[in-house]
Protein backbone atom coordinates (compact mmCIF):
# COMPACT_ATOMS: atom_id res chain seq x y z
CA UNK A 1 0.00 0.00 0.00
CA UNK A 2 2.76 2.57 1.09
CA UNK A 3 4.08 1.85 -2.75
CA UNK A 4 1.20 2.86 -4.60
CA UNK A 5 0.92 5.82 -1.72
CA UNK A 6 4.27 6.89 -2.85
CA UNK A 7 3.63 6.18 -6.82
CA UNK A 8 0.36 7.95 -6.33
CA UNK A 9 1.89 10.94 -4.77
CA UNK A 10 4.58 11.15 -8.02
CA UNK A 11 1.88 11.01 -10.02
CA UNK A 12 0.14 13.81 -8.63
CA UNK A 13 2.81 15.95 -8.17
CA UNK A 14 3.74 15.84 -11.71
CA UNK A 15 0.45 16.40 -12.97
CA UNK A 16 0.27 18.94 -11.14
CA UNK A 17 3.66 20.63 -12.19
CA UNK A 18 2.61 20.08 -15.87
CA UNK A 19 -0.40 21.65 -15.57
CA UNK A 20 1.03 24.61 -13.30
CA UNK A 21 4.00 25.52 -15.86
CA UNK A 22 3.00 24.31 -19.23
CA UNK A 23 -0.72 23.58 -19.60
CA UNK A 24 -2.22 26.50 -17.87
CA UNK A 25 0.64 29.04 -19.44
CA UNK A 26 0.05 27.44 -23.34
CA UNK A 27 -3.86 27.23 -23.00
CA UNK A 28 -3.16 30.71 -22.41
CA UNK A 29 -1.06 31.51 -24.78
CA UNK A 30 1.12 33.05 -22.15
CA UNK A 31 5.36 31.83 -22.54
CA UNK A 32 7.30 31.45 -19.10
CA UNK A 33 10.39 31.32 -20.63
CA UNK A 34 10.97 27.64 -20.13
CA UNK A 35 10.96 26.59 -24.19
CA UNK A 36 13.34 29.61 -24.50
CA UNK A 37 15.63 28.90 -22.02
CA UNK A 38 15.87 24.98 -23.31
CA UNK A 39 16.29 26.19 -27.00
CA UNK A 40 19.55 28.87 -25.57
CA UNK A 41 20.83 25.58 -24.06
CA UNK A 42 20.37 23.37 -27.17
CA UNK A 43 21.62 25.57 -29.36
CA UNK A 44 24.75 26.26 -27.32
CA UNK A 45 25.28 22.37 -26.91
CA UNK A 46 24.57 21.06 -30.50
CA UNK A 47 27.31 24.49 -31.73
CA UNK A 48 29.62 22.96 -29.00
CA UNK A 49 29.28 19.43 -30.99
CA UNK A 50 29.61 21.21 -34.30
CA UNK A 51 33.23 22.46 -33.41
CA UNK A 52 34.35 18.80 -31.59
CA UNK A 53 33.68 17.34 -34.53
CA UNK A 54 34.99 19.84 -36.58
CA UNK A 55 38.32 19.29 -34.64
CA UNK A 56 37.94 15.62 -33.97
CA UNK A 57 38.17 15.03 -37.66
CA UNK A 58 41.81 13.78 -38.22
CA UNK A 59 41.74 13.89 -42.36
CA UNK A 60 38.88 16.42 -43.74
CA UNK A 61 37.52 15.34 -46.85
CA UNK A 62 37.81 18.80 -49.07
CA UNK A 63 34.37 19.99 -49.93
CA UNK A 64 33.27 19.04 -53.49
CA UNK A 65 31.69 21.54 -55.87
CA UNK A 66 27.77 20.84 -55.67
CA UNK A 67 24.85 21.40 -57.65
CA UNK A 68 21.86 23.16 -56.34
CA UNK A 69 19.23 19.99 -57.84
CA UNK A 70 21.87 17.12 -56.84
CA UNK A 71 23.71 16.03 -53.51
CA UNK A 72 26.99 15.42 -54.05
CA UNK A 73 26.74 11.86 -55.62
CA UNK A 74 26.76 13.11 -59.34
CA UNK A 75 27.63 16.04 -61.02
CA UNK A 76 25.09 16.58 -63.80
CA UNK A 77 24.76 19.13 -66.78
CA UNK A 78 22.91 22.25 -66.29
CA UNK A 79 22.49 22.42 -70.00
CA UNK A 80 19.02 22.96 -71.68
CA UNK A 81 18.59 19.10 -73.27
CA UNK A 82 17.92 21.12 -77.02
CA UNK A 83 21.40 23.04 -76.95
CA UNK A 84 23.25 19.72 -75.78
CA UNK A 85 21.13 17.34 -78.44
CA UNK A 86 21.95 20.56 -81.09
CA UNK A 87 25.48 20.62 -80.09
CA UNK A 88 25.95 16.56 -80.81
CA UNK A 89 25.96 16.58 -84.21
CA UNK A 90 26.31 18.79 -87.15
CA UNK A 91 25.00 16.15 -89.93
CA UNK A 92 23.38 12.86 -90.26
CA UNK A 93 22.29 10.85 -87.11
CA UNK A 94 24.81 8.70 -85.64
CA UNK A 95 24.84 5.80 -83.01
CA UNK A 96 27.12 8.08 -80.89
CA UNK A 97 23.93 10.21 -80.63
CA UNK A 98 21.80 7.50 -78.19
CA UNK A 99 25.01 8.55 -75.55
CA UNK A 100 23.30 11.51 -74.60
CA UNK A 101 19.97 9.33 -73.59
CA UNK A 102 22.22 6.91 -71.74
CA UNK A 103 23.87 9.36 -69.86
CA UNK A 104 20.53 11.08 -69.00
CA UNK A 105 18.79 7.37 -68.26
CA UNK A 106 22.02 6.51 -66.12
CA UNK A 107 21.42 9.85 -64.03
CA UNK A 108 17.88 9.29 -63.98
CA UNK A 109 18.28 5.44 -62.23
CA UNK A 110 21.30 6.57 -60.03
CA UNK A 111 19.09 9.83 -58.25
CA UNK A 112 16.36 10.99 -59.97
CA UNK A 113 14.51 14.46 -58.58
CA UNK A 114 11.59 12.56 -57.39
CA UNK A 115 12.67 9.70 -54.88
CA UNK A 116 15.24 11.50 -53.30
CA UNK A 117 12.27 13.80 -51.91
CA UNK A 118 10.98 11.08 -50.33
CA UNK A 119 14.21 10.53 -48.42
CA UNK A 120 15.23 12.58 -44.53
CA UNK A 121 16.94 15.15 -45.51
CA UNK A 122 20.89 14.48 -45.02
CA UNK A 123 22.52 17.45 -42.33
CA UNK A 124 26.00 18.51 -42.65
CA UNK A 125 26.54 18.26 -39.29
CA UNK A 126 25.66 15.91 -36.77
CA UNK A 127 23.21 17.06 -33.98
CA UNK A 128 23.51 14.33 -31.57
CA UNK A 129 20.51 12.48 -32.83
CA UNK A 130 22.37 9.05 -34.08
CA UNK A 131 19.41 8.53 -36.71
CA UNK A 132 20.15 12.02 -38.26
CA UNK A 133 23.66 11.26 -40.12
CA UNK A 134 24.98 8.08 -41.43
CA UNK A 135 28.53 9.18 -41.91
CA UNK A 136 29.23 10.03 -38.07
CA UNK A 137 31.75 7.76 -36.09
CA UNK A 138 33.50 8.07 -32.94
CA UNK A 139 35.50 11.57 -32.37
CA UNK A 140 35.93 11.53 -28.74
CA UNK A 141 35.24 10.25 -25.61
CA UNK A 142 33.42 14.02 -24.55
CA UNK A 143 31.38 13.97 -27.52
CA UNK A 144 30.15 10.69 -26.32
CA UNK A 145 29.33 11.11 -23.04
CA UNK A 146 27.23 14.43 -24.04
CA UNK A 147 25.65 11.73 -26.71
CA UNK A 148 25.01 9.49 -23.87
CA UNK A 149 23.07 12.28 -21.28
CA UNK A 150 20.96 13.84 -24.33
CA UNK A 151 19.89 10.16 -24.83
CA UNK A 152 18.75 9.60 -21.16
CA UNK A 153 17.56 13.38 -21.18
CA UNK A 154 15.30 12.86 -24.40
CA UNK A 155 13.55 9.00 -23.40
CA UNK A 156 13.60 9.36 -19.97
CA UNK A 157 12.67 12.46 -19.67
CA UNK A 158 11.34 14.43 -22.70
CA UNK A 159 9.24 11.35 -23.95
CA UNK A 160 7.24 11.08 -20.52
CA UNK A 161 6.72 14.87 -20.61
CA UNK A 162 5.89 14.95 -24.14
CA UNK A 163 3.56 11.71 -24.14
CA UNK A 164 1.33 13.31 -21.08
CA UNK A 165 0.91 16.96 -22.89
CA UNK A 166 -0.02 15.08 -26.23
CA UNK A 167 -2.56 12.83 -24.15
CA UNK A 168 -4.04 15.77 -22.15
CA UNK A 169 -4.36 17.39 -25.70
CA UNK A 170 -6.44 14.96 -27.28
CA UNK A 171 -8.62 14.30 -24.15
CA UNK A 172 -9.16 17.97 -24.20
CA UNK A 173 -9.84 18.30 -27.86
CA UNK A 174 -12.17 15.38 -27.63
CA UNK A 175 -14.26 16.31 -24.50
CA UNK A 176 -14.51 20.36 -25.31
CA UNK A 177 -15.46 19.42 -28.93
CA UNK A 178 -18.01 17.32 -27.24
CA UNK A 179 -19.41 19.71 -24.93
CA UNK A 180 -19.57 22.62 -27.36
CA UNK A 181 -21.23 19.96 -30.19
CA UNK A 182 -24.21 20.51 -27.83
CA UNK A 183 -24.79 24.11 -27.95
CA UNK A 184 -27.11 25.03 -30.44
CA UNK A 185 -25.16 26.77 -33.52
CA UNK A 186 -24.64 30.41 -33.25
CA UNK A 187 -21.82 32.90 -32.40
CA UNK A 188 -21.48 31.39 -28.98
CA UNK A 189 -20.87 27.98 -29.97
CA UNK A 190 -18.55 29.24 -32.88
CA UNK A 191 -16.47 31.24 -30.57
CA UNK A 192 -16.36 28.27 -28.02
CA UNK A 193 -15.02 26.25 -30.78
CA UNK A 194 -12.14 28.06 -31.63
CA UNK A 195 -11.06 28.71 -28.32
CA UNK A 196 -11.34 24.97 -27.78
CA UNK A 197 -8.92 24.03 -30.79
CA UNK A 198 -6.61 27.16 -30.00
CA UNK A 199 -6.08 25.92 -26.83
CA UNK A 200 -5.69 22.19 -27.38
CA UNK A 201 -3.62 22.91 -30.67
CA UNK A 202 -1.32 25.03 -28.20
CA UNK A 203 -0.84 21.86 -26.01
CA UNK A 204 -0.30 19.54 -28.61
CA UNK A 205 2.35 22.37 -30.07
CA UNK A 206 4.34 22.11 -26.44
CA UNK A 207 4.21 18.12 -26.28
CA UNK A 208 6.60 18.55 -29.40
CA UNK A 209 9.23 20.96 -27.97
CA UNK A 210 7.42 23.15 -30.78
CA UNK A 211 9.54 26.66 -31.70
CA UNK A 212 7.29 28.71 -34.29
CA UNK A 213 7.71 31.74 -35.70
CA UNK A 214 5.11 33.22 -38.14
CA UNK A 215 5.60 36.01 -40.72
CA UNK A 216 3.15 38.19 -42.25
CA UNK A 217 0.03 37.75 -40.50
CA UNK A 218 -1.47 40.07 -41.71
CA UNK A 219 -2.49 37.84 -44.35
CA UNK A 220 -3.72 34.90 -42.27
CA UNK A 221 -6.23 33.02 -44.30
CA UNK A 222 -10.10 34.66 -43.25
CA UNK A 223 -13.49 32.80 -43.46
CA UNK A 224 -14.48 32.06 -46.48
CA UNK A 225 -11.35 31.08 -48.24
CA UNK A 226 -9.07 28.03 -49.15
CA UNK A 227 -5.49 28.06 -47.19
CA UNK A 228 -2.98 25.94 -49.78
CA UNK A 229 0.37 24.75 -47.94
CA UNK A 230 3.25 22.36 -48.84
CA UNK A 231 2.88 19.29 -47.00
CA UNK A 232 5.93 17.75 -44.73
CA UNK A 233 4.11 16.16 -42.07
CA UNK A 234 0.74 15.12 -40.36
CA UNK A 235 1.87 17.75 -37.60
CA UNK A 236 1.51 20.45 -40.38
CA UNK A 237 -2.23 20.59 -39.07
CA UNK A 238 -1.03 21.46 -36.02
CA UNK A 239 1.61 24.03 -36.49
CA UNK A 240 -1.17 25.83 -38.41
CA UNK A 241 -3.87 25.60 -36.01
CA UNK A 242 -1.67 26.79 -33.40
CA UNK A 243 -2.33 30.31 -34.85
CA UNK A 244 -5.42 30.11 -36.42
CA UNK A 245 -8.33 28.20 -36.28
CA UNK A 246 -9.24 26.02 -39.97
CA UNK A 247 -12.18 23.67 -41.14
CA UNK A 248 -10.00 20.70 -42.37
CA UNK A 249 -10.46 18.30 -45.13
CA UNK A 250 -9.76 14.49 -45.56
CA UNK A 251 -11.03 10.99 -45.38
CA UNK A 252 -13.21 9.10 -42.30
CA UNK A 253 -10.76 7.32 -40.62
CA UNK A 254 -11.22 4.62 -37.37
CA UNK A 255 -9.82 3.87 -34.02
CA UNK A 256 -8.46 7.36 -32.17
CA UNK A 257 -8.10 9.32 -35.46
CA UNK A 258 -11.85 8.47 -36.14
CA UNK A 259 -12.82 9.30 -32.55
CA UNK A 260 -11.05 12.77 -32.95
CA UNK A 261 -13.11 13.37 -35.89
CA UNK A 262 -16.49 12.47 -34.93
CA UNK A 263 -16.04 14.79 -31.60
CA UNK A 264 -14.69 18.00 -33.68
CA UNK A 265 -17.28 17.82 -36.63
CA UNK A 266 -19.94 18.60 -34.02
CA UNK A 267 -18.12 21.71 -33.19
CA UNK A 268 -16.92 23.09 -36.23
CA UNK A 269 -17.36 22.45 -39.74
CA UNK A 270 -15.17 19.90 -40.80
CA UNK A 271 -15.49 18.09 -44.03
CA UNK A 272 -14.53 14.67 -43.87
CA UNK A 273 -15.81 12.14 -46.48
CA UNK A 274 -16.21 8.56 -46.51
CA UNK A 275 -14.01 6.21 -48.84
CA UNK A 276 -16.06 5.85 -51.65
CA UNK A 277 -17.37 9.45 -51.78
CA UNK A 278 -13.70 11.14 -51.92
CA UNK A 279 -13.09 9.32 -55.00
CA UNK A 280 -15.96 11.09 -56.67
CA UNK A 281 -14.63 14.39 -57.68
CA UNK A 282 -17.64 15.88 -58.16
CA UNK A 283 -19.19 15.60 -55.30
CA UNK A 284 -15.99 16.21 -53.19
CA UNK A 285 -16.09 19.76 -55.37
CA UNK A 286 -19.29 20.33 -54.73
CA UNK A 287 -19.03 20.05 -50.92
CA UNK A 288 -15.85 22.01 -50.73
CA UNK A 289 -17.98 24.73 -53.15
CA UNK A 290 -20.82 24.80 -50.83
CA UNK A 291 -18.39 25.26 -47.53
CA UNK A 292 -16.97 28.19 -49.07
CA UNK A 293 -19.72 30.26 -50.65
CA UNK A 294 -20.61 30.47 -46.33
CA UNK A 295 -18.54 33.49 -45.24
CA UNK A 296 -19.53 32.92 -42.06
CA UNK A 297 -17.61 29.28 -41.92
CA UNK A 298 -13.83 28.43 -41.07
CA UNK A 299 -11.21 28.84 -44.26
CA UNK A 300 -10.35 25.54 -45.59
CA UNK A 301 -6.90 23.94 -44.96
CA UNK A 302 -5.82 22.00 -48.19
CA UNK A 303 -2.54 20.74 -48.39
CA UNK A 304 -2.50 20.21 -52.41
CA UNK A 305 0.63 17.84 -52.84
CA UNK A 306 -1.50 14.92 -51.45
CA UNK A 307 1.44 13.21 -49.96
CA UNK A 308 4.59 14.23 -47.85
CA UNK A 309 7.68 15.96 -48.96
CA UNK A 310 11.10 15.98 -47.15
CA UNK A 311 10.87 20.11 -46.19
CA UNK A 312 13.52 20.35 -49.24
CA UNK A 313 11.01 20.88 -52.39
CA UNK A 314 7.31 21.47 -53.69
CA UNK A 315 5.88 19.25 -55.97
CA UNK A 316 3.04 19.18 -57.85
CA UNK A 317 -0.45 21.00 -57.06
CA UNK A 318 -3.28 19.19 -57.20
CA UNK A 319 -5.74 21.30 -59.91
CA UNK A 320 -9.18 19.99 -57.72
CA UNK A 321 -7.89 22.69 -55.02
CA UNK A 322 -8.15 25.61 -57.44
CA UNK A 323 -11.63 24.61 -59.22
CA UNK A 324 -13.86 25.33 -56.37
CA UNK A 325 -13.50 29.32 -56.87
CA UNK A 326 -13.02 31.93 -54.03
CA UNK A 327 -9.83 33.06 -52.51
CA UNK A 328 -6.65 31.30 -52.20
CA UNK A 329 -4.10 31.95 -49.24
CA UNK A 330 -0.66 30.15 -49.84
CA UNK A 331 1.01 29.66 -46.72
CA UNK A 332 4.80 28.29 -46.84
CA UNK A 333 5.73 25.96 -43.93
CA UNK A 334 10.03 25.27 -43.47
CA UNK A 335 11.15 23.14 -40.96
CA UNK A 336 14.62 23.57 -39.04
CA UNK A 337 16.01 20.09 -39.47
CA UNK A 338 18.86 20.71 -37.12
CA UNK A 339 16.49 20.14 -33.92
CA UNK A 340 14.69 17.27 -35.08
CA UNK A 341 13.26 15.66 -38.94
CA UNK A 342 9.78 16.81 -39.01
CA UNK A 343 9.26 14.79 -42.44
CA UNK A 344 6.94 11.62 -42.18
CA UNK A 345 7.90 8.90 -44.68
CA UNK A 346 4.69 7.15 -44.33
CA UNK A 347 5.91 4.17 -46.83
CA UNK A 348 8.97 3.32 -44.00
CA UNK A 349 7.59 4.11 -41.09
CA UNK A 350 3.84 3.52 -39.70
CA UNK A 351 2.35 7.17 -37.83
CA UNK A 352 3.10 5.00 -34.15
CA UNK A 353 7.34 4.56 -35.15
CA UNK A 354 6.76 8.39 -36.78
CA UNK A 355 5.06 9.77 -33.03
CA UNK A 356 7.50 8.33 -31.42
CA UNK A 357 10.92 9.62 -33.21
CA UNK A 358 9.34 13.37 -33.45
CA UNK A 359 8.40 12.74 -29.53
CA UNK A 360 12.56 11.49 -28.91
CA UNK A 361 14.27 14.68 -31.05
CA UNK A 362 15.35 17.34 -29.80
CA UNK A 363 12.08 20.01 -30.83
CA UNK A 364 10.25 21.07 -33.87
CA UNK A 365 11.35 24.59 -35.14
CA UNK A 366 10.04 25.85 -38.42
CA UNK A 367 8.98 29.17 -40.16
CA UNK A 368 5.89 29.89 -41.03
CA UNK A 369 4.64 32.18 -43.93
CA UNK A 370 1.24 33.84 -44.83
CA UNK A 371 1.69 35.23 -48.57
CA UNK A 372 -0.44 38.02 -49.81
CA UNK A 373 -4.12 36.32 -51.01
CA UNK A 374 -4.29 35.23 -54.56
CA UNK A 375 -7.20 34.38 -57.14
CA UNK A 376 -7.65 33.14 -60.06
CA UNK A 377 -7.47 35.62 -63.56
CA UNK A 378 -9.43 35.08 -66.45
CA UNK A 379 -7.47 33.94 -68.94
CA UNK A 380 -6.30 30.81 -66.21
CA UNK A 381 -7.12 27.47 -65.81
CA UNK A 382 -6.55 25.44 -62.46
CA UNK A 383 -3.63 23.93 -63.83
CA UNK A 384 -1.92 27.39 -64.36
CA UNK A 385 -3.12 28.80 -61.32
CA UNK A 386 -1.98 25.82 -58.99
CA UNK A 387 1.56 26.37 -60.52
CA UNK A 388 1.72 29.93 -60.05
CA UNK A 389 0.47 29.48 -56.26
CA UNK A 390 2.79 26.30 -56.02
CA UNK A 391 6.12 28.48 -57.10
CA UNK A 392 5.17 31.64 -54.89
CA UNK A 393 5.37 28.99 -51.76
CA UNK A 394 8.35 27.50 -53.25
CA UNK A 395 9.92 30.97 -53.67
CA UNK A 396 8.72 32.11 -49.92
CA UNK A 397 10.42 28.71 -48.13
CA UNK A 398 13.19 28.14 -49.77
CA UNK A 399 11.88 25.15 -51.50
CA UNK A 400 12.69 23.69 -54.78
CA UNK A 401 10.17 23.68 -57.36
CA UNK A 402 9.47 20.29 -58.83
CA UNK A 403 6.45 19.21 -61.56
CA UNK A 404 6.63 15.78 -60.60
CA UNK A 405 3.02 14.17 -59.32
CA UNK A 406 3.64 13.28 -55.77
CA UNK A 407 1.85 9.97 -55.61
CA UNK A 408 5.25 8.34 -57.57
CA UNK A 409 5.77 8.02 -54.35
CA UNK A 410 3.93 4.48 -54.63
CA UNK A 411 2.64 4.41 -57.92
CA UNK A 412 4.81 3.66 -61.20
CA UNK A 413 4.96 6.38 -63.61
CA UNK A 414 2.22 6.71 -66.39
CA UNK A 415 2.64 5.64 -69.44
CA UNK A 416 1.75 8.85 -70.86
CA UNK A 417 4.45 10.41 -69.18
CA UNK A 418 6.96 8.11 -70.90
CA UNK A 419 5.10 8.73 -74.32
CA UNK A 420 5.27 12.78 -73.85
CA UNK A 421 9.13 12.24 -73.06
CA UNK A 422 9.56 10.40 -75.94
CA UNK A 423 7.39 12.44 -78.38
CA UNK A 424 9.35 16.03 -76.57
CA UNK A 425 13.14 13.60 -77.79
CA UNK A 426 11.56 12.98 -81.31
CA UNK A 427 11.13 16.36 -82.49
CA UNK A 428 13.92 17.86 -81.56
CA UNK A 429 15.60 15.19 -83.68
CA UNK A 430 13.91 16.15 -86.13
CA UNK A 431 14.05 19.96 -85.62
CA UNK A 432 18.28 19.53 -85.18
CA UNK A 433 17.94 17.87 -88.54
CA UNK A 434 19.21 14.57 -86.99
CA UNK A 435 16.17 12.51 -88.63
CA UNK A 436 15.06 12.66 -92.51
Amino acid sequence: MEVVWAVGQVGAAWLAVVFGLIIVPSALGISLGISEAYMWVLVKTLEWATIRLQKGAKKPQPQMPRTPTANGIIERDETPMEKEISLLHRADFEFSHIFYFCRKGFEAIVEDEVTQRFSSEELLSWNLLTRTNVNFHYISLRLTVVWVIGVIVRYCFLLPLRFTLAAIGIMSMIVGTTAVGQLPNGRVKNYLSEVVHLMCSRILVRALSGTIHYHNKENRPQKGGICVANHTSPIDAIILTNDGCYAMVGQVHGGLMGIIQRATVKACPHVWFERSEIKDRHLVTKRLREHVADKSKLPILIFPEGTCINNTSVMMFKKGSFEIGGTIYPVAIKYDPQFGDAFWNSSKYNIVSYLLRIMTSWAIVCNVWYLPPMVRKEDEDAVQFANRVRSAIARQGGLTELPWDGGLKRAKVKDTFKEEQQKNYSKMLVRNGSVG
